[in-house]
Parts: structure tokens; C-alpha cells; sequence
């Protein structure tokens, strides 16, 4: 077996999390309201939501251009469990990726939320990075994102008024 069909048949895994100091309910709405993405995240240019069934959204992520002038775009699904505070996307058109799929969990921790991010994925044989590489790029970015939400999740619950006592 090649290198290549080596790399092609590893799954890239990244797992991370951040403790946010907000409550539940106000990190899941910020971070799960798709129009404001391109504000919360540093990445993101434009998403366009296409469709939605219940909790299940369908939606277009365009990046800001890269080094090169490129603009990546693709189509996720996201299907909410907000009783469970639960998130499963995927993307439906992967581009360079033989799949990827997602899961978001948050989970109350001391006054704030952890909120979690574990990605599967494999890139595809002909794609201009391979699955290991592409691993190390997610997992740094992650951490990266996962810092601005917070402290842009943390600016907004500051500025909400205290509920009558």
C-alpha cells in the first residue's frame, strides 16, 4: 500500500473545548444564530441559510479570501438538540474532504459553559493537503475561533441587563 492510499484511509480527529463565562442559554443562542457567524467568527465572510426543517439548517459558509485570493465556500447541515444542548453538522458538499463531520456539545461548568467542538474528517487523495496536515490546521484553529467566540460570547453577556431580583 502506498503512502498516499495510507493517508487517504486515516480519519482526522480534532477535539477541543473552551470554558465560556456566560450561561448556557446565552452561549447557545449567540453561537447558534448562523446569520451573526460572520461576526462571531474570524474566518467567515458570509453565510447564507437555504433551507430549514424544524431544528435542521442548510446553509452556505463563504471564507474572507485567502493568501492567495481564493474564497472557499461549501454547504453544512446543522441539526439542533437544544433540550440536550447538542449539535451534529456535516458538510454536504466537502470540497477537498472525503467527509467531515462535527459535534458541538455545551455542558454548565462552575458559572459558565464549556463549549465543545470534536471534528471527524479525512481528506481526499487528490487534495492539496493530506489528512495529517489538515488535522494540525483545524485542531490550531479551533483553539483560535474558540478564544474570539469566547470573549465576544463573555462582551455581549456583560452588556445584558441583570434579571429583576
Amino acid at each position: 500500500m502506498s503512502t498516499l492510499e495510507d493517508q487517504s484511509r486515516t480519519v482526522g480527529h480534532t477535539d477541543n473545548s473552551i470554558v465560556i463565562d456566560a450561561d448556557i442559554d446565552h452561549v447557545w443562542r449567540m453561537t447558534n444564530d448562523l446569520p451573526s457567524w460572520p461576526d462571531l467568527f474570524t474566518e467567515y465572510a458570509e453565510v447564507e441559510v437555504l433551507a430549514q426543517s424544524g431544528s435542521t439548517f442548510r446553509f452556505r459558509l463563504k471564507m474572507h479570501p485567502d493568501e492567495s485570493g481564493r474564497v472557499w465556500s461549501w454547504v453544512s447541515e446543522r441539526t439542533l438538540d437544544e433540550s440536550r444542548h447538542e449539535v451534529v453538522a456535516r458538510r454536504v458538499e466537502p470540497g477537498p474532504f472525503e467527509f467531515m463531520d462535527i459535534r458541538w456539545s455545551y455542558a454548565p461548568e462552575g458559572a459558565g459553559t464549556r463549549m465543545r467542538w470534536v471534528q471527524d474528517f479525512r481528506m481526499r487523495p487528490d487534495a492539496p493537503i493530506d489528512t495529517a496536515a489538515m488535522t494540525e490546521r483545524i485542531d490550531a484553529n479551533s483553539k483560535v475561533q474558540m478564544a474570539v467566540i469566547r470573549d465576544k460570547v463573555e462582551a455581549a453577556a456583560r452588556q445584558r441587563p441583570e434579571p429583576a431580583r
